[in-house]
């Protein structure tokens, strides 16, 4: 009887074992569920297949490597960032769907491509407190009464152009008026800067002596050039891209124009090595990143992770965007509550915040959303970027939005 006794009770304890064991494994897994990564939902409206998808895709690719990289280091301590693409092909309609679509799926971020889509969000993103990355430098953008959830990583446009104005000047210009041309399409990416560019332009003693219009898709600038060599400027801003700017600087080249061009972020890449080699050396190239060769933690990381493959400036701008985005969204995690309010309130809080060397430090502020007033320049010279230096501009109210 003693010895069935025990026997059972050795059964019973087996059991009870079992089940403990059970238990904890099953308090184990809850833990780790309750640890588990959080997913952060973000959107990228990009334009991989459109009119603008020769930079639309480097810059895409930028954004969706960074998402990666941030991921496998764990840049945000218990988040993921899931990012939900969209080719839009530069057609504002399907960019306006995609975003529907980003925000019924949890979208709390959205990384944004052109000018059309942006200024297409603006309203929605205001309202809906989602905000947005975008690579639409348009100056008014910068401005939060007008524009309260929008950022971007890069220089403005009009800071772009006062930026190289006063290059020349203090470096280039062999007169106290030097003569000046400008070059740009008549659509609103073209007309951005301007004004404010002609402003600065007759503050620095440039005389402004012709403008003239030139289309994106242009195969051929000569009457508008011809009419620009009766006026014999010694500079040329081009404010179009870099498909646009090659045949500009060749059909110049072709009427032997001295004149020396200088083109926007968007108006000479590493394109212009292949379009126009000849015409574009001495040309000068207004970029708010680095190269993809510089000697930065950035590039040289970037240069690791494509293998040497060399990547345009575009991707390396996605990238940053995209970084200085996460820094945001680590920031709202660290006080509880990862909301569009929240990561626009992160942003809004940076200083002097480095995206790995790959720009200028970003700062954003509650009544000023320009991320810096730096502008690198370089000079083209036998198929290559050659750095000329920085220039850094004064953070201006009255420049604000203009």
């Amino acid at each position: 009887m003693f010895e069935r006794t025990v026997k059972k009770s050795n059964v019973a304890a087996l059991r009870a074992g079992f089940a403990a064991a059970v238990l904890a494994v099953a308090m184990l897994l809850g833990a780790g569920a309750a640890h588990a990564e959080k997913a952060v939902k973000i959107g990228v409206i990009s334009d991989l297949s459109g009119a603008t998808s020769a930079v639309g895709v480097p810059y895409a690719e930028g954004v969706m490597d960074a998402v990666k990289y941030l991921n496998e280091i764990g840049y945000i301590p218990g988040v993921t960032i899931e990012a939900m693409q969209v080719d839009y092909a530069y057609n504002v309609q399907q960019a306006l769907s995609a975003y529907k679509k980003f925000k019924s799926q949890g979208m709390v971020a959205l990384q944004g491509w052109g000018s059309g889509d942006t200024e297409a969000l603006v309203s929605f993103v205001a309202r809906d407190e989602i905000p947005v990355l975008s690579a639409s430098y348009s100056a008014h953008l910068t401005d939060p009464k007008k524009a309260p959830y929008n950022f971007f990583i890069s220089a403005d446009y009009s800071t772009q152009l006062r930026a190289a104005l006063k290059y020349i000047k203090e470096e280039l210009a062999e007169s106290d008026a030097p003569k000046l041309a400008f070059i740009y399409p008549d659509n609103p990416y073209g007309l951005a800067p301007m004004e404010a560019g002609r402003e600065y332009a007759r503050e620095l003693g440039f005389e402004i002596v012709g403008e003239e219009n030139v289309d994106l898709k242009a195969m051929d600038a000569t009457s508008q050039l011809l009419a620009l060599q009766k006026v014999q400027p010694e500079f040329v801003w081009v404010g179009g891209t870099t498909p646009s700017t090659a045949v500009i600087m060749k059909d110049a080249a072709k009427l032997g124009m001295k004149a020396t061009f200088f083109t926007n972020i968007w108006g000479a890449d590493e394109n212009i090595f292949k379009l126009a080699p000849q015409a574009s050396s001495g040309s000068i190239s207004l970029q708010a990143s680095v190269t993809y060769d510089a000697d930065t933690e950035g590039a040289r990381l970037i240069r690791e992770r494509t293998g040497g493959a060399y990547q345009m400036t575009h991707f390396i701008r996605g990238f940053a965007s995209m970084y200085v985005m996460a820094e945001a969204i680590r920031l709202a995690a660290e006080q509880g509550e990862i909301t569009g309010p929240a990561i626009k309130d992160a942003l809004e809080s940076l200083r002097d915040f480095d995206p790995l060397g790959l720009t200028p430090p970003v700062s954003f502020y509650e009544d000023d959303h320009r991320p810096n007033m730096a502008v690198t320049l370089y000079r083209i010279e036998d198929g290559a970027f050659v750095d000329l230096g920085t220039q850094t501009l004064e953070r201006k109210k009255e420049w604000l939005g203009k």
